[in-house]
């Protein structure tokens, strides 16, 4: 009876539903299902659950994965057994309009509109041309800043300081 519990309140029903029990604990769950009737509606309950819950959250493949999916089907030779068990299916649905955009890319390159790429070339240049800008007026400031020091040096030198002050 503490198995029964247990398996209705820590979860282990749903494992055994998404297949995360070990080979052990899904026979085991799988005997208790046997035995039980309370866990077997249980387990039946909770598969409906979960089947309704996919179905309302499931999202559609873009129209493209089924020819795909079809065109690999038949190279490996899977649909031709099909064709021999089943009588004609219906065709697939077409969508009228796909929920989906479709993108190819053949390369590796990013491509840009020309207006950027102008835009992205005027502010590359004018970076370089603000950096020369901004090093021609440190190296004039530095030079400035060396110039007042050897001026001052050569003012102490020149001029005799008072001494009776």
């Amino acid at each position: 009876m503490m198995k029964n519990h247990q398996y209705l309140t820590e979860g282990l029903l749903e494992s055994y539903v998404l297949g995360a029990l070990s080979k052990e604990d899904r026979a085991e769950a799988a005997h208790l299902i046997g035995q039980d009737p309370d866990i077997a509606t249980q387990l039946e309950a909770l598969e409906m659950d979960m089947e309704v819950h996919f179905l309302e959250n499931a999202v559609p493949p873009p129209p493209h994965v089924g020819t795909a999916l079809r065109e690999r089907l038949i190279n490996n030779g899977i649909q031709k057994r099909e064709e021999e068990s089943h009588a004609q299916e219906p065709p697939p649905p077409q969508f009228a309009r796909s929920p989906y955009i479709d993108v190819e890319v053949n390369d590796t390159h990013i491509r840009v509109h020309k207006n950027w790429r102008a835009a992205f070339i005027a502010v590359f240049i004018l970076s370089k041309i603000f950096l020369v800008f901004g090093l021609y007026q440190y190296f004039k400031a530095n030079s400035l800043e060396q110039e007042v020091g050897r001026l001052k040096a050569t003012q102490q030198t020149t001029s005799p300081m008072p001494s009776g002050l």
